[in-house]
């Protein structure tokens, strides 16, 4: 079985080396399985865009 790609688009998100990662509707159930074992998993936040596309950002929580 091959890697999740999105387990390195993650990543590269809340390494700050992209502020967006576009998921499109044929995509999600791949990035959900990479995104569901996240221990910081709030942090990442959609927004809904047209066409069942999502576009995610990192929000880290200030302490």
């Amino acid at each position: 079985m091959a890697e999740n790609p999105f387990v390195e688009k993650i990543a590269s998100l809340k390494a700050g080396e992209i502020s967006e990662l576009i998921v499109e509707q044929n995509e999600f159930f791949q990035f959900r399985d990479a995104w569901i074992s996240l221990p910081d998993r709030a942090e990442i936040v959609g927004e809904a865009g047209l066409n069942g596309r999502i576009i995610y950002r990192y929000q880290k929580e200030e302490e």
